[in-house]
């Protein structure tokens, strides 16, 4: 398969953008010691923006660490020499949906089962 030097190249810049990215998150999840004065409400509609912040946080982090999880799986497979072949059924992937998604780990036949079988069809 060519240009797998290429996506690798993307894994590792990929990876290290979420690295920065979930630093960023950390960084700015630190509560301010600021609170709101002059509502009623103040103390209360605080607490539900900060709730409602952490919970977009934490979402986005998972996100972000879910994507980081495939990009270290795809860089270990290719460091292991398996790089860009199905995890499930051994074939290669479709050198199209690497360049789309280098951190693919599932030929499309077998992405498609994945999605089907998650629906419960």
């Amino acid at each position: 398969m060519a240009d797998l030097t290429e996506l690798y190249e993307k894994l590792k810049k990929e990876k290290t953008q979420l690295l920065e990215k979930l630093e960023e998150l950390r960084v700015r999840g630190r509560p301010l010691p600021e609170r709101r004065e002059g509502s009623p409400f103040g103390k209360r509609e605080e607490e539900a923006d900060e709730a409602l912040e952490l919970e977009k946080r934490l979402a986005l982090e998972n996100s972000l660490r879910n994507s980081l999880n495939e990009v270290e799986h795809a860089l270990q497979k290719y460091e292991a020499g398996t790089y860009g072949f199905c995890d499930s059924c051994g074939q290669a992937i479709e050198h199209a949906r690497l360049e789309a998604l280098p951190q693919a780990n599932l030929c499309l036949i077998c992405k498609a089962h994945q999605a089907r079988d998650a629906k419960g069809v």
